[in-house]
């Protein structure tokens, strides 16, 4: 085997040309070569190169600030980004939405599939994933702006049904992070809390004729691995940077966590309580939806109080939680450590997750939402002036036998109390979350129906369910006035189900 070269950051920057298709790993802050984009962030600022850049990537990678993909947030650095999720990068954001990059938004899992489909050299992804949502060309092609004009994604018909087409090309850089490398670049994870897709997208590269950089926390001696650990074999490896101490952290918010990276018994954590206010109370009603032996995925905020209600009631053991990011088991881990699980029984590469999400494996997932409209669809991927993006969410929602779409039902600054019995809502939130018509639809009500499974949306007052007309309310929190708590925050009128019930009270205590 040839030897790679071992080199520092400064020299392995210099290996991205001008108007280079750079392939990113990483998810959130894990596994992602911190290093290496902020390296090439330098180099770009000192020397104006490299220039118009294709940035390419799966799931979101940064801080909300200054780390991961944000390196990339200045102008002429970029030409073309396709990425899945842009909330944690707001200065790529801030160019999409000031027209100054071409720019796209493809599902999460779509993306990480579609490494694979380069590396095998195939013209793309067919999928199912994203039909009737602005992913599809008829709704934008997931395009954000007006300069994006080129038509990425096609709507094809196959056996009678309808597709989604996701175009290949050829990736001339990727960016990537592992733990440990030897003087042949092949490259273990021991530390590292996922792999992501960095097979997927070395193997991509290599075959696009590109060059793959990794970062490593340190060099091991040739011939002392189990070769069944290697993540990345040297052959699809150009160069190896390996990072100085403290410089490589296993994610943006923990230097390193035994319990990341080891098997254990979720019943011997000791977990942190859910604070009491609208988050507890949500979370212990859409608790009530997963039933014993469900495999489960949660979304990133609201949603992961699912899991510190279930442990406050004893039923963790009730359910195996996974995470798209490649943990199976164990407990998600939330803020700039979501990706890593505590205790995860095992670990897959991302894209086979979302292969298993994609089949209708997920038993019920719980998502997040920033608007829902009369006819089911939400919204969580463009509103009030800001990118997020979809990251897994298309890929989750369309695909899960239930869904369960767990937020308040007002945003900013609501406040409530559980009185003798009754919720009270001390301040309402500013923002109504329930819109005549989402501005970006990222999950459409419509195919749900066609799909037939059951959809709930679950707030602190109360909980709605899809229906073949829109949504229906089926229950109600204690104290609540239907006009006045309900229908006033509403743009649109829901049908009331005749047998609408009250929440239990039990969710408020």
């Amino acid at each position: 085997m040839r030897k790679t070269r071992i080199m520092t950051a400064a020299e392995a920057v210099k290996m991205v040309p001008d108007g280079a298709t750079v392939a990113t790993g990483g998810f959130v802050g894990c596994t992602h070569p911190e290093l290496l984009t902020a390296e090439l962030e330098k180099r770009y600022l000192a020397d104006g190169s490299p220039s118009a850049l294709t940035l390419v990537y799966a799931a979101g990678q940064g801080d909300g600030k200054t780390r991961g993909l944000n390196h990339f947030g200045h102008d002429g650095m970029l030409k073309r980004v396709i990425g899945g999720h842009w909330n944690l990068a707001p200065t790529m954001g801030r160019l999409a939405l000031e027209n100054r990059i071409e720019a796209y938004n493809f599902p999460q899992g779509v993306i990480s599939q579609l490494f694979r489909e380069i590396a095998s050299g195939t013209p793309g992804r067919l999928t199912h994933v994203g039909l009737q949502t602005f992913v599809d060309p008829r709704h934008g092609g997931g395009k954000l702006n007006e300069r994006t004009v080129e038509d990425l994604v096609e709507l094809v018909h196959l056996q009678g049904r309808e597709w989604l087409f996701y175009k290949a090309f050829k990736l001339d850089i990727g960016l990537l992070s592992g733990t440990s490398s030897d003087s042949f670049g092949n490259i273990s994870f021991e530390n590292e809390v996922i792999s992501a897709e960095a097979l997927s997208i070395a193997i991509a590269v290599r075959n696009s004729g590109g060059k793959v950089i990794v970062q490593v926390e340190r060099l091991v001696d040739d011939f002392s691995r189990d070769p069944k650990n290697i993540q990345i074999p040297g052959i699809f490896v150009d160069a190896v940077v390996v990072a100085p101490p403290g410089e490589h952290l296993q994610t943006f918010a923990e230097r390193y966590n035994p319990n990341y990276i080891r098997q254990g018994d979720v019943a011997t954590l000791a977990l942190p309580s859910l604070e009491n206010g609208p988050r507890r109370t949500i979370a212990r009603r859409a608790l009530a939806e997963i039933t014993p032996g469900d495999v489960v995925n949660l979304g990133i905020g609201l949603p992961e109080g699912i899991a510190l209600a279930a442990y406050e009631e004893g039923k963790l053991g009730d359910m195996t939680f996974t995470v798209e990011a490649g943990p199976i088991g164990g407990i998600p881990a939330s803020g700039l450590s979501f990706g890593a699980s505590t205790f995860p029984q095992a670990v897959i590469d991302q894209p086979y997750m979302f292969d298993f999400y994609d089949g209708g494996g997920l038993d019920v997932a719980f998502l997040g939402l920033a608007e829902a409209d009369a006819r089911g669809n939400v919204n969580v991927s463009k509103f009030s002036g800001r990118i997020a993006g979809i990251g897994g969410f298309m890929n989750i929602t369309q695909n899960a036998a239930k869904v369960v779409f767990a937020g308040t039902f007002t945003a900013g600054g609501l406040e409530m109390d559980f009185v003798d019995g009754t919720l009270r809502i001390l301040q309402e939130g500013r923002f109504d979350k329930f819109v005549q018509a989402v501005e970006h639809v990222t999950f459409s009500g419509d195919y749900a129906r066609q799909k037939n499974r059951p959809v709930l949306f679950i707030t602190e007052r109360a909980v709605f369910r899809l229906t073949a007309s829109g949504l229906e309310l089926v229950e109600i929190a204690p104290g609540i006035d239907l006009q006045r708590d309900i229908f006033n925050h509403m743009a649109f009128k829901p049908a009331v189900s005749p047998d609408l019930r009250q929440m239990p009270a039990a969710i408020f205590k």
